[in-house]
């Protein structure tokens, strides 16, 4: 009964033991692509989009963006193939056909049914789809339909159809009553040969190992090989597990591997002959054990549809996660060690064999606990072929897989020779409260002594080239201890006045034979001389002025070094250095403990939160694949939204070239351009970049960026050219990825609006020049009327000027004439005077004569009165005031002479002296007449004038 159980048990244990490193998982639930629970089938087409049969539809995915299409009926999908007619093939229950790209560039769903013959069209569900040249068969439990030149054919089966694949180029089936069959002839002929499948077991996959033989799955019994000779049974020690399993599926991984996925326990990667190289459960992180699909994409990658949700295994990574805990546990430090891989975590010391390959981290075997190790490990360090241990507990060394301790201390941080030379004979420790020396003695390590004199905390230490000891503290500085003549340890610290940037978060590393301290702003270098810490030239040049927490270089000389929580490398091997940043591992280290092993270029381990991480350098730096940018949608936003593309500008298959009959003329109305765009590289979207612009609207390139989405808004009118690349962390770019469209003119810029506006402002400037014209005239008017006016105002103001000016001159006149008739009165006033002077003179004279008796004087008076009475003066004096007269009353005697021609001197005289209104004695004086001559003058003068009987002769003259 032992014997059986150990017979029994022993496979489980050869199958238990999984590589010690594995790849990342990454789950999927039915909540992040929205769709049903199971995943019955998957593929993939050319341009890298993968598609998953499942309950509610088939699915698509771009590594960043899900869609899934329903089928009319709304059934579960449950077969789905893509074949060399670029169409996606999908089966459903009593549905079948293809999903090929519609206008729009969505996928669009096309029936078959209406070909099989209307007696078979409930056929239930369609299971298998597969393609030989041209002609596609689907298959269900009652049929095989072969659809060929748009025709379909229906196959019976003898019992019901199990099973339907291909395997080098031809395809076969399973009847469940009479075994494999394969399709010859256009019939389904039985295999010849001996055939060890059970008749009452259902073929689960034929997987083409080489060119004549293939290796065939069963869902109950196990692994069994066709060739020529026949099917018999693979022999293998894993066979019955396999049948307790169930193989619901199997890919092919490489020319010597095999992935199958069970239903019960996940799936296994194998050889060819069965043997267990690694399995993948709910432990390694599957979201359930029931596989249902399993495929190998492009990138060499594992696809898992499962019973619930969506599985993908970053199978070809070059970095896997090493667990050396089923408990789990946080990385901190790594050794190999006589073919062992030790690795140092949160709850002890574990090791784990290693098999001779390149990669360490395909070695098969478990992790087992070192005794007496239990609690925090910090380092380990193999020194004169011993193995060390620091741990919080203390200082131990390593034997028969047992820890023994060193010293009664506590709490030991790590372990350095002091000299290069082999073996060492002095070694520091650093500790919680200082360093202390040990001596390596008869083989034994011996504490000697603690520095004295320095109790900081050493978990950062170096040696230089001349044995001096370097230690740093985050919080403190950087401590330089060297021993003087006389044995003594002697300790100087520098910070900020020794050339540091502050006091804070310095880490003192040797890198290459030379003392370099990791900061806040770059890398320092020591310089002995000046005795001082400066910037590194040839780091800075490389890193700048950016943090760095931890340095290590590898055999391959190149730096690996952390920055913040990012991993970084700057690798030497071409001409030029270069930068290579691995953001897979972005917030995965340990923050403040990082950890870095370079045991050579495959394999790098690095402390990690939860365990280790295990890089395959050389495989990171060689495993580039294509990078290609791909537009999933463009959506154009108003009121509503419209699809504009939905991700295929052709078939599926096909390269994703926008064709010239596809630029799409876009509506003002649309004020939002909506573009999302992924790149189909699974498990590598982290090391992702974009770079995009918008030609006809922006020239320069964005930043680089996560983002695979872009909007812009209220584009004017125009022609755009929507331009995106990708590129890695590698910094290899895709090509750019363009699409086409135009944004027409609003309604109101047509053509037809342009010709209306044009018309419009025709008129309008016609109205308006009108309208001017008819302002220019009415302001004409206005002004002329103005004008006018003001005239008018001025021809006023201009007469009441004149008119006062006229009464100013008529008075001035008047006053003149009032002045000249006072000079004329005064004159005739002397006229009289003198005559009435000359009479009485004259008078007298004669008086005189009368009684003078003396003849002589007689004779001289009466001559003097004979000149008295001469009027030659007194005809001239009249002329002199007939002038002035004239003068003063406007020519009234001119006037009056040419109405009255006939008027004497004597009568113009008289009328003189009427008009200046002189009494008849005044008139009478001067025409030295008498008063009654004067009233005879005047009634002679009015006969003359004719003047009536009721006319005043003074109003006449003086009207004139």
């Amino acid at each position: 009964m032992k014997k059986y159980l150990l017979i029994m048990l022993f496979p489980a244990g050869l199958f238990a033991q999984n590589t010690i490193g594995l790849p990342d998982v990454i789950n999927y639930s039915k909540q992040s692509y929205n769709g049903g629970l199971q995943n019955w089938d998957i593929a993939q087409d050319n341009n890298g989009l993968i598609y998953f049969a499942n309950n509610e539809g088939l699915l698509s995915f771009d590594g960043k963006y899900w869609n899934n299409y329903a089928l009319p009926n709304k059934t579960i999908v449950r077969s789905i193939h893509i074949n060399k007619s670029n169409r996606i093939y999908v089966g459903g229950q009593d549905e079948l056909g293809y999903f090929s790209s519609a206008p729009s560039g969505q996928l669009e769903y096309h029936s078959l049914v209406d070909l099989i013959p209307a007696a078979h069209r409930v056929f239930g569900d369609v299971w298998d789809i597969e393609s030989v040249g041209n002609d596609v068969y689907f298959r269900t439990i009652k049929f095989i339909f072969k659809l060929s030149n748009g025709t379909m054919a229906v196959y019976f089966p003898t019992s019901q159809w199990d099973f339907l694949g291909i395997s080098n180029g031809s395809i076969y089936a399973q009847d469940l009553k009479t075994g494999l069959r394969v399709f010859e002839n256009n019939a389904w002929r039985i295999l010849p040969g001996f055939s060890e499948l059970p008749a009452d077991d259902p073929v689960t996959a034929i997987l083409s190992i080489n060119s004549d033989s293939s290796l065939i799955t069963t869902l109950k019994s196990g692994l069994f090989m066709l060739s020529r000779q026949g099917i018999k049974a693979q022999r293998s020690d894993n066979n019955e597990l396999f049948k307790n399993e169930r193989i619901y599926a199997a890919t092919v991984i490489n020319k010597d591997w095999i992935a199958l996925a069970t239903s019960n326990n996940g799936i296994y990667i194998t050889d060819v002959k069965g043997t267990i190289i690694q399995s993948f459960s709910a432990a390694e992180g599957l979201q359930n054990k029931n596989v249902l699909s399993i495929y190998l994409d492009n990138q060499r990658n594992i696809w898992l549809g499962l019973d619930n949700g969506i599985d993908f295994i970053a199978y070809n990574s070059a970095i896997k996660q090493i667990n050396p805990m089923a408990q789990g546990g946080s990385g901190y430090t790594a050794l190999i060690y006589q073919n062992r891989l030790y690795t140092g975590t949160t709850n002890g010391l574990y090791s784990a064999p290693l098999q001779k390959t390149d990669d360490y981290s395909f070695s098969r075997g478990s992790f087992s606990a070192v005794n007496n190790t239990q609690g925090q490990v910090w380092s380990i360090a193999e020194i004169n072929n011993h193995l060390l241990l620091g741990k919080h507990e203390g200082a131990f060394e390593i034997v028969d897989n047992t820890a023994r301790s060193l010293t009664g201390s506590t709490g030991f941080w790590n372990f350095l020779p002091v000299s290069n030379t082999f073996p060492s004979a002095t070694i520091i420790a650093g500790t919680y409260t200082g360093a202390v020396v040990f001596d390596f003695i008869n083989d034994r390590f011996v504490p000697n002594t603690s520095i004295s004199k320095f109790n900081e905390s050493s978990r950062f230490l170096a040696i230089d080239e001349l044995e001096n000891i370097w230690i740093s503290h985050p919080y403190h500085g950087i401590y330089k201890i060297t021993k003087d003549a006389s044995g003594l340890y002697q300790t100087k610290i520098y910070t900020d006045n020794k050339g540091l940037p502050s006091a804070l978060n310095n880490h003192i590393f040797k890198i290459n034979n030379q003392v370099l301290a990791a900061t806040e702003k770059g890398v320092y270098s020591y310089n002995a001389p000046a005795d001082v810490f400066e910037p590194d030239v040839y780091y800075s040049n490389l890193l700048g002025q950016q943090s760095v927490r931890y340095l290590k270089n590898d055999a391959s000389g190149n730096l690996w070094f952390i920055h913040e929580k990012i991993i970084g490398v700057i690798d030497f091997s071409a001409k030029e250095p270069t930068i290579i940043y691995l953001p897979e591992l972005n917030n995965k280290m340990l923050s403040g403990f990082e950890f870095i092993y370079p045991v050579n270029d495959s394999n790098i381990f690095i402390g990690g939160e939860k365990g280790f991480y295990h890089v395959n350098y050389k495989k990171y730096k060689n495993n580039i694949p294509d990078l290609k940018v791909h537009l999933r949608s463009v959506r154009a936003f108003s009121a509503t939204d419209s699809l504009l593309y939905g991700g295929y500008f052709s078939n599926v298959n096909e390269p994703q070239v926008q064709p010239k009959n596809k630029v799409p003329s876009l509506e003002h109305d649309w004020k939002t351009i909506r573009f999302e765009f992924s790149t189909a590289l699974y498990g590598y979207q982290a090391n992702l970049e974009y770079s995009y612009r918008l030609k006809g609207y922006e020239e320069e390139w964005s930043d680089w960026t996560k983002r695979t989405e872009k909007e812009y808004t209220n584009l004017a009118q125009g022609n755009y050219f929507f331009e995106v690349k990708v590129r890695n962390n590698l910094g290899v770019e895709s090509p750019v990825t363009v699409y086409k469209f135009e944004m027409l003119a609003p309604w109101y810029l047509s053509g037809l609006a342009v010709a209306i506006y044009l018309l419009l402002i025709a008129i309008v400037l016609w109205l308006f020049y009108r309208w001017l014209k008819q302002k220019f005239r009415l302001q004409r008017q206005k002004y002329e009327e103005e004008q006018k006016r003001l005239l008018y105002i001025h021809e006023l103001e201009r007469a009441n000027a004149e008119s006062e000016l006229v009464t100013l001159r008529n008075e001035k006149l008047e006053s003149d004439i009032a002045f000249k008739n006072a000079e004329l009165a005064s004159s005739a006033m002397h006229l009289v005077k003198k005559g009435e002077l000359l009479t009485k003179i004259k008078a007298d004279l004669t008086h005189v004569t009368k009684e003078l008796q003396n003849p002589q004087a007689t004779t001289v008076l009466k001559k003097m009165i004979k000149n008295v009475g001469e009027d030659d003066n007194m005809d001239k004096e009249w002329e002199n005031f007939a002038k002035h007269f004239d003068t003063v009353h406007s020519d009234f005697l001119v006037t009056l002479k040419e109405k009255h021609p006939d008027l004497s001197g004597n009568e113009l005289k008289l009328c003189a002296n009427l008009r200046m209104n002189l009494s008849t004695k005044e008139i009478a004086q001067l025409m030295n007449i008498s008063v009654r001559g004067v009233e005879i003058s005047r009634y002679r003068l009015r006969k003359k004038l004719k003047l009536a009987t009721e006319t005043n002769l003074f109003d006449y003259l003086i009207n004139i």
